[in-house]
């Protein structure tokens, strides 16, 4: 009885051990980030992935749930006690609920955990049992992920930087000439510290609503409980070589500072350098319609957001010693929607241009990258309507400023994306030819059957590029 005992617990035991090898193995995290700036989606994009890869009737282009392969997939708690969840369950009932409605949108980091149940595929399949992958989805603004450029400049180049690009823009002036009153020299006055940070953040807002993309720091804009304290109180300053101690100048550096060490680095040490895969959401149909210095500034930020990532293949050994890289980054343009079908094929197009040298730094360090037109949820239904003797490719959904249905026709997107991107890059103050109209549609409301998640367009595409290997 005691040898027989002691056998049963050796038993467990090697059981226990090669199930946490295996584990360890085989169940190895997958984390993918999930980034963009204001309004490009990405609250709805994750809580739209995750119900869909939950019940997974619309994701015919993710192989691994056309061929069946997909045994089961729940939620699990994430694996980071002091990162707040994403709250799924709030999201999708706002999206699907019996008055549908858009969630609120990222102001921090949150993090859910998917996992999956899925058989492998190819001639040995049969003889292997099911493995799980636990896909851990990382959300965070933009804004914080463009705030790493910040930590390759000083305050003196980054305050040059500001200073040269907001010159000419009407919504700067109030900053302006709040600055104008300062002397950088001067001892340093609180009150007109926070005057100059206050009036910076307006600035910000500003910008953010006319389409600017170059909006840092982002913890201005989303301060959570930073709000008020004195690393959020600063602003650009002209340099000033010879400012003594004790000077605003110095002060506003020295808060500048503060900034990268106690802020942005520990979000890139404790969220940022961990993510495998990434998808960075992009609203190209608003900066469009803001006008060619809108472009020309999201090409700039798409250019400073790749900057940010340490691109490259994850071979096993550089897991096994700690390192990470990121393999495989997906440029979405969303709200595919509110273009008819026709026109996806130009959208896809002016994605991949507007992102082009950032795919090529990517690649060229490793990493598979990839550009598609897409929309988490589709809100929209197609028609053509005439117009002057000719049919029009619209879109027909729920004006979300009115409620009332209305149908709308964007304009035609051009063939070639350099007609956008040269006059873009020249400094061209509205677009010559072509008036393009950017319209915000309430969610609509929605009937889902048995196992289908929501509606979406090529949401299973952008699965397959991001997951559908490790699957």
């Amino acid at each position: 009885m005691v040898i027989t005992s002691l056998a049963d617990g050796v038993i467990s035991g090697v059981e226990s051990v090669t199930s946490g090898l295996s584990s360890a193995l085989f169940d190895r995290p997958l984390r993918l980030g999930v980034t963009g700036l204001a309004r490009s989606g990405k609250t709805v994009f994750i809580t739209s992935l995750v119900a869909n890869l939950m019940d997974r009737g619309r994701m015919l282009q993710l192989n691994a749930a056309r061929e069946g392969r997909i045994e089961a997939a729940f939620l699990q708690p994430q694996p980071d006690d002091t990162v707040p969840r994403f709250d799924y369950e709030s999201h999708l009932a706002a999206l699907t609920g019996p008055s549908p409605h858009w969630p609120d949108s990222t102001r921090a980091v949150s993090e859910l955990r998917l996992s999956l149940k899925v058989r492998p595929a190819g001639l040995l399949s049969g003889l292997q049992g099911l493995r799980t992958l636990h896909l851990d989805i990382v959300d965070y603004p933009g804004e914080w992920l463009l705030d790493l450029a910040l930590l390759d400049k000083s305050y003196a180049e980054w305050s040059s930087d500001v200073l040269s690009r907001i010159a000419s823009r009407p919504q700067a002036q109030g900053f302006l000439a709040e600055k104008s009153k300062a002397d950088p020299a001067g001892t340093h006055d609180e009150p007109q510290a926070q005057a100059l940070a206050a009036a910076f953040t307006g600035y910000l807002s500003a910008a953010r609503a006319a389409g600017f993309y170059d909006c840092t720091p982002g913890r201005f804009l989303l301060p959570g409980d930073l709000e008020g304290s004195p690393v959020l109180t600063f602003a650009p300053l002209p340099p000033e070589a010879g400012a003594p101690r004790g000077s605003l100048w110095r002060e506003m550096e020295r808060r500048y500072e503060a900034y990268k060490s106690k802020v942005v680095k520990p979000f890139f040490r404790d969220h940022f350098a961990r993510i495998d895969r990434q998808v960075v959401l992009v609203d190209a149909l608003s900066a469009i319609h803001s006008g060619p210095q809108a472009v020309e500034d999201l090409r700039h930020a798409m250019t400073d957001i790749l900057s940010a990532f340490k691109p490259g293949r994850n071979h096993f050994l550089t897991r096994l010693l700690g390192g990470k890289r990121v393999e495989k980054i997906l440029f979405a343009a969303t709200k595919a929607d509110h273009l008819h079908h026709a026109q996806h094929g130009r959208m896809t197009a002016i994605i991949e241009a507007l992102t082009r040298e950032a795919q090529d730094r990517a690649r060229f360090a490793g990493a598979e990258t990839a550009a598609l037109a897409m929309a988490s949820l589709r809100t929209t239904t197609e028609e053509m309507r005439a117009h002057n003797g000719t049919e029009l490719p619209c879109v027909r959904g729920t004006l979300l400023e009115t409620g009332k249905q209305a149908a709308f026709y964007p304009g035609a997107l051009p063939e070639d994306p350099s007609q956008l991107l040269t006059p873009a890059r020249q400094g061209a103050e509205r677009w010559l030819e072509g008036d393009y109209q950017a319209m915000a549609f309430a969610p609509a409301p929605l009937t889902l059957k048995h196992g289908s998640g929501p509606p979406h367009i090529r949401l299973d595409r952008a699965a397959e590029f991001l997951i559908g290997d490790a699957l």
